[in-house]
């Protein structure tokens, strides 16, 4: 029983990856249940048996990527005085560089979604407003800190974060030679006290 549900996992986990490289190339609406499924060396009624549909499907690529980014980001948030989510935001754009197939993913399924009727339109509407309030409410225990520039307005500012790293992104994939790291550094520094520049750069996150 427990290597049958082991070889389940392993077939849904192969079907989730092999989604999202199609969608990242090609578009969610452009790619059928019936590509996934020859993609996948599998029939129609065998990869449904896995998804009911594709909005379905769609959906387990987006939470994976979220899982993904969560176990990656964790280690930071457990570093005080709200820098480390801001130095995490670094080091993720950063890792991003790594896997230019996420990056695709994001880029042409958040472009694609800004369609109401899109299935993952909620789910980047949430995103965002997530990712917002999360950066938004570091900023403000930065400045608790002492970190913050007095001048420093941590909702305007964590919406010019999330559109530099989104930004950033785009440009990287006509662009392999932009640093997205260093620009998302140089934008967090301009936001921090002398001392909490040098508070961020020591930071060291743990596993």
């Amino acid at each position: 029983m427990s290597g049958g549900y082991a070889k389940g996992r392993a077939r849904r986990a192969a079907i989730i990856q092999t989604a999202a490289e199609h969608f990242a190339q090609r578009g969610f609406r452009a790619v059928t249940i019936l590509d996934l499924a020859a993609a996948c060396d599998i029939s129609r009624a065998g990869l449904l048996r896995y998804f009911p549909d594709k909005d379905a499907l769609l959906q387990a690529v987006l939470e994976d990527r979220d899982r993904l980014d969560r176990e990656r980001f964790q280690p930071y948030t457990r570093l005080g005085g709200g820098l480390g989510v801001l130095r995490g935001m670094v080091d993720l754009a950063g890792h991003n560089e790594l896997v230019p197939g996420l990056i695709e993913l994001f880029v042409r399924l958040s472009g694609e979604a800004s369609d109401p009727e899109h299935p993952a339109h909620p789910h980047f509407a949430e995103r965002y407003a997530r990712i917002r309030r999360g950066t938004a409410h570091a900023l403000r225990a930065a400045g608790e800190a002492g970190h913050l520039r007095d001048d420093v307005d941590p909702e305007e500012a964590a919406v010019r974060l999330t559109a530099l790293m989104d930004g950033l992104q785009a440009q990287w994939l006509f662009d392999r030679s932009v640093d997205m790291a260093r620009h998302v550094r140089a934008a967090v520094l301009a936001l921090l006290t002398e001392p909490g520049a040098a508070a961020f750069d020591a930071l060291t996150p743990t596993g």
